[in-house]
Parts: structure tokens; C-alpha cells; sequence
């Protein structure tokens, strides 16, 4: 019954795949009529800061034009971390037992690392907030704050990132970018569309649901990346 059922499946997930690629004309990618608009790349330098109010042109592809791309791509990244997190599991009774792989740094390092972490906190907060402005986002922030952990982590061998709290965090971001995409859908017809006022270009609140995403996104990957490094730096001693 089981081979069935996957047989089925497999059968399905074909179908749907052969028919969406029938609709794709492969080596064309026109999409407008003007000589302004004779291919994807064109049009998104022609179109983005006044269709979307941002000024950085990669984030408006990376969040608003193929928005739900991005959503793959913290999709496996939270399906990376679970996998970890599965192959690394450990009993609640055996947690006593778990040893910090690194050394104890010295006194100068971890005075280092207490000045350095909130700075290291902000400026990656800085630039997922500012990637609809600047170059950066959150994939960038997220992979800064997870680092400023990293510091505090082979610093401290008895600094623990808090696991609740990193799931909640990563729950809370990867609800608001499907409840933003969702909200798209039921009120405009499409996931992921930019239902908010773009309002004035190279302002901070600007570019609609873009920055939103950005900032979930960004306390999405801290949170996946902090909770993986914690788990590879910790071991069980052999008793």
C-alpha cells in the first residue's frame, strides 16, 4: 500500500512539473513590447524604483519580483537545520553531560567578545532593516548576527544561545513572510504582492511589504544559523 501511495505521488508531482515547464517558452524572455522592455533584466532596471520604491534593484527581485523564490530558500534552510538538529539529537537527561567543544578563552577575548557582540547585533539588525536601501538584506544581517553568537560561543564555554528562544524567533519570522504572501493573494490575486504604499524612494519606510520581509527574513536566518552552530560546538564526552 505504501509503494502505491508513493507511486501516485510521484506520478502527480510529474504531471504538475511537465505541465508547468509545457508553459514556459524556454529561451525567450520577452515581456514587453518597447525597446525598453526586451527581456527580464530590462524591465526590472526600468520599472523597479518606480513600481516598488526601492532603490536597491536586488532586493526588489530577491523579495518582491521573485519573492517566492526566497521563500524556497529559507525553506531549506530550516529543512537544513532540522535535518542537523535530528542527527544530532540528544535526551533531556543527557543534556547535563554536554561539553563545549572550544577551549576556554582567555580573559582579553571574552572582554573582547562582550564589547564586540552588541555591536556586531546591530550592525547586522542595521543592514537587514536599511536592505531595501543599501546593499546587504537579510540573508546578509542574519548571517552578521549569527557570527557576533559564533564569537560568544568560542568565547565562553558555558554561553548557551537558548534554543526556545531561537525557535520562537524562527517561528515568528517564517509566519510573518507567509502571512504577508497569503495576505497578497486573498487581496490582490498573487503571493507575495506588494500591497503597501511604496511611499518616497531612499526613505527608510519605503518600498511597501519589502523591508517587512527583509526584517523577517533576517531574524529568520540568525536564528536557523545560531541554533546550528550551537549544536556542532557542543558534544557528548564519552563516559
Amino acid at each position: 500500500m505504501r509503494k502505491v501511495f508513493v507511486i501516485i505521488l510521484l506520478i502527480l508531482v510529474g504531471y504538475f512539473l511537465t505541465n508547468t515547464f509545457s508553459l514556459i517558452t524556454f529561451g525567450e524572455n520577452r515581456i514587453g513590447n518597447t525597446s525598453e522592455e526586451k527581456n527580464v533584466a530590462a524591465y526590472y532596471l526600468n520599472n523597479t524604483k518606480e513600481k516598488t520604491s526601492v532603490a536597491n534593484v536586488v532586493t526588489a527581485i530577491v523579495v518582491n519580483y521573485r519573492g517566492f523564490d526566497t521563500l524556497g530558500e529559507v525553506t531549506v534552510l530550516f529543512l537544513a537545520t532540522t535535518g542537523l538538529g535530528s542527527i544530532l539529537f540528544r535526551r533531556k537527561e543527557d543534556e547535563d553531560q554536554i561539553e563545549r567543544i572550544s577551549k576556554p578563552s582567555s580573559s582579553l577575548v571574552q572582554t573582547g567578545s562582550r564589547i564586540l557582540f552588541p555591536l556586531i547585533a546591530l550592525l547586522g539588525i542595521y543592514v537587514f532593516i536599511h536592505g531595501h536601501l543599501t546593499p546587504g538584506g537579510g540573508f546578509q544581517g542574519g548571517a552578521i548576527i549569527a557570527t557576533g553568537f559564533l564569537l560568544m560561543l568560542i568565547s565562553y564555554k558555558n554561553f548557551k544561545a537558548g534554543h526556545t528562544m531561537l525557535i520562537w524567533v524562527e517561528s515568528l519570522a517564517g509566519i510573518t513572510f507567509v502571512t504577508i504572501g497569503l495576505w497578497g493573494l486573498l487581496t490582490s490575486g498573487s503571493f507575495l504582492e506588494n500591497t503597501l504604499p511604496g511611499g518616497e524612494l531612499n526613505n527608510l519606510i519605503s518600498g511597501g511589504i519589502i523591508p517587512i520581509i527583509y526584517i523577517a527574513v533576517g531574524f529568520k536566518v540568525a536564528a536557523e544559523l545560531t541554533g546550528v552552530l550551537d549544536i556542532l560546538l557542543n558534544i557528548k564526552p564519552k563516559k
